[in-house]
């Protein structure tokens, strides 16, 4: 049935005529796009670049460019072209009709790619919703190979009539993935609350695509996810409990690699997930030391931090990859009162790794203390705040209703205890 959703167009093919343009106010990235390609399974055979000021509304790029780029497909033998753009679903349209090949915008690409990276059950939902709200904005422009015909009742041609069924199924899926999505965030709302009861902090490891976080991530848990040197190797996320030096337990999260103008369709579809940045307690901002463009890197980092509603967590910056560094050893930068603010390390040689656990212990002291308390029948009440703020290790009752609870709590509640009676352990 939901095949149907899906115009008849050029099918897709692996050798890729790449798209870069130059407008007066700014641009993508030419080597993002070319390891966008790559990790998308496609083999780049050209690119074509230019300079406009505005993008041509019919065709994004001018005529001249658009021969240069038919000659440069029928030349290379090439069976897609990728834009580094968004282009709007008139545009794509046209594209392929003059072209005779798929034409892929940037965020189509990035959604291709984060579609074979989907593991679990979650991520293959998100990004399958993610893929259904960007291809609503297309169905319009999907059909015109049928008739359509304008006019009342009785004139409709069968092209509009495959547009209102392709709606109806589509806002039938997107609705059902929305409510399994829903379903699953309440669990893991689930997952936070227990943690937050325990009082376990949870660190989430951000940074741009290929700064090394699912490297650094196994690094510090001994876990083994995927890990390798392309844009969006990982895409579930992943939560593990670790221990710290002086025995205190944290949970690490490894995010979604952040990427330049982060489709906005990925951004609502991953909303779960990158909540888990949202509501830590740290961010380790993973930073590629190595690369050229680092500063600019870090800043769209920043500005997805702040689309997502994390831009005022704490955060501390972790340069990795200093192993391909020559001048640079392991270190920790501090501010004016001693708190760590960056430090340099090696993920892959665990160059460094001492100092950022030395600098969690630090972050992390341990403020939870464990008590013996006497509840009388009558302390109902008191017995339910500590159910919720305290970590209940051991709860006898006897046969009159009083109980002897041992607690783990965080000092900040022992006013709690004050009508209760307690003993320290």
């Amino acid at each position: 049935m939901m095949q149907s959703l899906v115009s008849e167009r050029p099918d897709a093919g692996e050798r890729a005529v790449l798209v870069h343009m130059t407008f007066y106010r700014g641009q993508e990235n030419l080597y993002e796009l070319k390891e966008l390609a790559k990790s998308a399974g496609t083999e780049p055979v050209h690119v074509l670049t230019g300079a406009r000021q505005r993008p041509d509304s019919k065709y994004f790029i001018g005529t001249g460019k658009l021969d240069e780029l038919k000659t440069a497909i029928d030349m290379f033998k090439a069976d897609v072209v990728l834009f580094n753009h968004a282009l709007s679903p008139s545009q794509e349209r046209n594209l392929e009709n003059f072209l005779g090949v798929r034409v892929v915008d940037r965020n189509g690409l990035i959604l291709d790619i984060f579609a074979q990276r989907a593991q679990s059950f979650e991520g293959k939902l998100q990004v399958e919703l993610a893929q259904l709200k960007h291809l609503s904005t297309r169905l319009v422009r999907g059909w015109t190979h049928l008739e359509r015909q304008k006019g009342g009742i009785g004139m409709r041609g069968p092209g509009e009539t495959q547009l209102e069924t392709d709606r109806r199924l589509l806002a039938v899926r997107l609705k059902q993935i929305q409510q399994r999505l829903d379903k699953v965030d309440k669990q893991r709302h689930q997952g936070r609350s227990q943690r937050k009861k325990s009082e376990t902090p949870t660190i989430s490891l951000v940074g741009y695509t290929n700064a090394g976080k699912s490297t650094l991530f196994n690094t510090l848990t001994g876990s083994d996810i995927y890990a390798a040197d392309q844009l969006f190797a990982t895409l579930d996320p992943t939560l593990r409990r670790c221990p710290l030096p002086n025995n205190n337990e944290v949970v690490f999260a490894d995010t979604v690699g952040f990427i330049r103008h982060l489709p906005h369709e990925l951004i609502a579809a991953f909303k779960s997930t990158l909540q888990e940045a949202t509501e830590a307690e740290l961010l380790l901002h993973i930073v590629d030391a190595h690369a050229d463009d680092r500063t600019d890197l870090m800043h769209q980092v920043e500005l997805v931090l702040e689309d997502i509603g994390a831009a005022k967590i704490p955060r501390i910056e972790v340069f990795n990859k200093i192993d391909l560094l020559d001048t640079i050893s392991p270190h920790i930068e501090r501010d004016d009162a001693g708190n760590a603010t960056r430090i340099w390390l090696s993920a892959v040689s665990g160059e460094g790794i001492e100092l950022l656990l030395q600098v969690l212990v630090e972050k992390f002291a341990s403020t939870q203390v464990r008590r013996r308390c006497y509840l009388s029948a009558q302390q109902g009440g008191i017995r339910a705040k500590l159910f919720a703020n305290a970590t209940i290790l051991e709860e006898l009752e006897d046969e009159f209703g009083d109980s002897e609870i041992l607690i783990e709590i965080d000092a900040k509640y022992l006013g709690l205890l004050k009508d209760v009676q307690c003993d320290e352990v």
